[in-house]
């Protein structure tokens, strides 16, 4: 397995930087996204390290080896594109085979290779049938079998699920985090889908106009958020700003445009801070708990399982998701947040 190390990565295309001074390394056997929104350089990053593009400073090493100047081949890094990039002449079994062909393997261990993927992706009854006789998702599945098939140093896979329908993006989710644990290859995954990074990924490396914001597990990132734009980029969160006014041990006494608010920090008193609550952690009506306030109920949407609210609360219009659902007319009602999901955001 190998782990990947980015060092003082920066790169520009013309004038325009992409990416600025970008640091991380990715474990042996990783499953390691990068995640951010349109333009903010995380597809170019993937090209630098599968060694498609040179940074303009920086270095990147496999292992303990700089591979910055070596060539894509010489690194064994091997992508998956959106298209799939399938030969349609060739059946299933010859798309998987064609690395192993590149590479001279012999005849025998290049069938066997072949017959041990296709039974990982689950393809080994569909091996003489055409590209245009799949599926979308069998066709991802063929692009992935036949990057796994020359065994990698690493996997990289950019945006790879965009061409499906939602129903199978959801279906490919499980399964391409499936077959990256069985292979135990270390794998780089680049989207923009914040929940199929936080459902798939072992760590998520979130990227801003080509700046790092924060790196974390999907735990992490979701619940203890950095900045406010992680905060926002990842789910649906409300955004506060106020003032630390005291403290109380651990605590700090924040007054906001909702109220006056506990949460542990250990910002000094007298610092303007933005806060984070995600609408799940605001409960409707509840029996007792931390920061109680009174708020007023303006709109609900019945979701099924749950239900949507909007409420005024101080001079705050906040969102809040109750599950199961919470039938309530318009009016006052009383609101409360623990503490502990109060987020005190470093900027």
């Amino acid at each position: 397995m190998t782990s990947i190390a980015v060092q003082s990565v920066s790169h520009w295309f013309a004038q325009t930087p992409a990416l600025r001074n970008v640091s991380l390394t990715i474990r042996p056997g990783e499953l390691f996204f990068l995640l951010g929104p349109s333009g903010c350089g995380k597809s170019t990053l993937l090209r630098i390290i599968a060694g498609l593009l040179t940074p303009t400073e920086g270095r990147i090493r496999f292992n303990e080896t700089d591979v910055t100047s070596e060539p894509t081949e010489r690194r064994n890094a091997v992508m998956c594109f959106q298209s799939y990039a399938l030969w349609p002449h060739m059946t299933v079994e010859q798309n998987v085979a064609f690395g192993l062909d590149v590479r001279k393997v012999p005849a025998e261990m290049r069938r066997d290779r072949v017959q041990e993927v296709l039974r990982l992706v689950r393809m080994e009854e569909l091996a003489q049938r055409k590209p245009n006789e799949l599926s979308g998702g069998q066709q991802q599945r063929v692009a992935l079998a036949r990057a796994l098939a020359v065994k990698p140093a690493c996997l990289l896979l950019d945006e790879p699920l965009s061409n499906l329908d939602a129903k199978l993006r959801l279906e490919m989710r499980t399964e391409i985090r499936r077959i990256c644990k069985e292979t135990g290859f270390t794998t780089i995954y680049v989207t923009h889908d914040q929940k199929e990074a936080l459902s798939v990924a072992d760590r998520i490396a979130v990227l801003k106009d080509g700046v790092l914001m924060q790196i974390g597990t999907p735990a992490v990132l979701y619940l203890s958020p950095a900045t406010a734009f992680v905060a926002e980029f990842i789910g649906q969160t409300n955004i506060l700003t106020g003032k630390i006014t005291g403290r109380d041990g651990s605590m700090a006494i924040i007054d906001t445009p909702m109220g006056q608010l506990r949460a542990g920090s250990e910002m000094p008193a007298g610092r303007e801070v933005k806060l984070s609550i995600r609408p799940e952690h605001l409960r409707i009506e509840p029996r007792d708990g931390e920061n109680m306030l009174n708020g007023e109920l303006l709109s609900s949407s019945f979701l099924g399982e749950s239900s949507e609210h909007v409420l005024k609360v101080g001079q705050a219009q906040v969102r809040v998701l109750a599950s199961p659902p919470v039938l309530k007319d318009k009016g006052a009602v009383r609101v409360g947040v623990k503490a502990s999901d109060v987020v005190v955001l470093a900027e």
